[in-house]
């Protein structure tokens, strides 16, 4: 099982492509707090999120409480601008990977920290924007499916 990790993501509709993702391939979703959105009930059910109960989901209040969760497990974090490709990394059962808000991507504080950490998938600069980010999960996360013969 892999684990994707969402720093304050800010749209529901991209926290519901990708628990969708999450719920058909059996990854565990972990959200980062502050989120940008309503996370009621009624804004899931808005964003058409009717398979919340099927799940994995873990709720972390702050990027320390998730850094303790964590502690020794090997992360990667999914950011445009390095110069490692997301399909040379050696994808193995209980990987997380980290991705920043839509707008801002991941801080720079936690860029610093992780520097051999960084992958990115290539594209070009055609638009001055990077792809979505729910379409980004699924590119990474079928990757790491594929190198382990899509055990789901």
């Amino acid at each position: 099982m892999f684990n994707i990790v969402l720093i304050s993501p800010e749209h529901p509709g991209n926290v519901g492509n990708i628990s969708r993702t999450c719920v058909l391939t059996e990854s565990r979703l972990h959200l980062i707090r502050p989120f940008k959105f309503d996370f009621s009930n009624k804004s899931l059910k808005k964003a058409g999120i009717d398979y919340w109960d099927k799940l994995d989901l873990v709720v972390h209040d702050s990027l320390d409480e998730f850094y303790t969760y964590v502690k020794d497990k090997n992360i990667y974090l999914i950011e445009t601008g390095s110069d490692k490709n997301y399909a040379d990394i050696s994808y193995k059962d209980g990987d997380y990977f980290i991705f920043g808000r839509e707008k801002e991507g991941i801080e720079k504080e936690i860029l610093d920290k992780y520097k051999e950490k960084i992958y990115t998938i290539p594209m070009t600069n055609k638009l001055n924007r990077s792809l979505n980010l729910a379409n980004s999960v699924a590119i990474v996360l079928y990757e790491g499916l594929r190198q382990n013969n899509f055990k789901i």
